[in-house]
């Protein structure tokens, strides 16, 4: 019992706890103080992803060698087609249930939080897309020229960030996830906006369920292995992503529950669980397909004709792939073709931002426990090619 009260799940559900009972009852003042509090651990850990991004991706790259450019192209294509037919299924539920729900009329007017008095600004030294593609071309370049110095200084950039994972990210993280929580609270989306599109976040939790088991079920059918010997250590994962809404800031806890799993193989864990942290995004997308069906029928009276949800799923796993791995990131890619495909003013855009807002944690736990299937798929895929295991640094937090 000891050793669970100090596991980081434990921690991370206290400040689940604590967070909400705070924004419940805390003043004015007290969300003052804790406004930049959380502004400043959510910069602190978004500076860090574009180095966590660095450190995994290109030093393994360069380890697989020439199978690298192989992999990234699997990789991509598993991203977009788990995207694709999440979408599909939530346009399938969408053109189902819908009709026959009763939506919501409008959204609730939410409590303001006071403003960041401190307003401090911790800019990346880059963009996550950014150091994404210089991963992948350093480490290219690093194969391509046989640069020994450069494979050797990713190799100790890795030992590195992985310090920096280790006494930085893991514990700031569960006081990270109380002050979000206690900023839900107090603006009220917890209280107000939920009960307004209960029905629907119910549809997407059970579809995000759902088609974690459609991808964990492909995954053990493809690798020959057992599934459940991936997805049974990813709580700690889970329950990060829904405190942060974020699948960048989530890649340190991924990364760890990953590197537990004794079926996938460590060099596809630091490749892939980066690497689909910025490009898999299933649950958002799945979430969002079906908010566009409530908020077509709330404002617009009817739901979007076959074909043009046929173009915008299709195009909607591109944006999705290139959609930063951010709270909100996903919809906010998207709104190009929300109003250009779907013809969203914008009265249906911002309802579609406020009401993807209140599952965004939970579609993000859906990305990011899916990437352990897409990650399994990738294991399955060097057994099944004669793909030389690498040696990798693994993560131990």
């Amino acid at each position: 019992m000891k050793k669970f009260l100090n596991s980081l799940p434990a921690r991370l559900l206290l400040g689940i706890a604590i967070g909400i009972i705070v924004g419940l009852v805390a003043p004015v003042g007290v969300m003052k103080f804790l406004v930049p509090v959380k502004n400043v651990m959510s910069q602190l850990i978004n500076f860090i992803v574009p180095l966590i991004v660095i450190g995994f991706i290109a030093p393994s790259i360069t380890k697989l060698g020439n199978s690298a450019s192989k992999l990234l192209g699997v990789a991509l294509i598993l991203a977009y087609c788990s995207s694709v037919l999440a979408a599909t299924m939530s346009a399938v539920a969408g053109y189902i249930l819908v009709p026959i729900m009763n939506t919501a009329k409008e959204a609730a007017e939410l409590k303001a939080l006071p403003d960041d008095i401190l307003n401090l600004q911790i800019p990346q030294i880059m963009p996550v897309m950014s150091a994404l593609f210089f991963s992948v071309m350093i480490g290219l370049a690093a194969i391509w020229t046989k640069a020994k110095t450069i494979t050797a200084v990713l190799d100790e950039f890795q030992k590195i960030v992985l310090k920096l994972v280790e006494k930085i990210v893991i514990p700031v993280l569960p006081f990270f996830i109380a002050c979000t929580f206690a900023c839900l609270a107090y603006e009220g989306t917890i209280t107000k906006q939920l009960p307004i599109f209960l029905l629907a976040v119910v549809v997407v939790l059970v579809g995000h369920f759902i088609w974690m088991a459609v991808l964990y079920g492909v995954a053990g059918a493809y690798s020959k292995k057992n599934p459940a010997e991936v997805f049974k250590y990813y709580g700690p994962a889970y329950l990060t992503a829904v405190g942060t809404m974020s699948s960048a800031a989530t890649l340190s806890v991924a990364l760890d529950c990953a590197h537990k799993s004794p079926v996938l193989r460590k060099d596809m864990v630091d490749f892939g669980i980066p690497l689909f942290a910025n490009i898999h995004l299933c649950g958002s997308v799945l979430t969002e397909t079906f908010f566009c069906f409530i908020v077509s029928m709330v404002l617009y009276g009817k739901l979007p004709n076959v074909g043009t949800m046929v173009l915008f799923i299709l195009l909607f796993g591109i944006f999705a792939v290139g959609a930063p791995g951010v709270p909100g990131g996903t919809v906010m890619a998207s709104l190009g073709i929300v109003t250009s495909v779907l013809g969203f003013g914008a009265e249906g855009t911002a309802l579609l931002i406020a009401i993807f807002a209140i599952q965004d944690s939970f579609g993000t736990a859906c990305n990011v426990t899916g990437d352990g299937a897409l990650t399994l798929i990738l294991t399955g895929y060097c057994e099944k090619h004669n793909i030389a295991t690498q040696e990798n640094i693994g993560v131990e937090l």
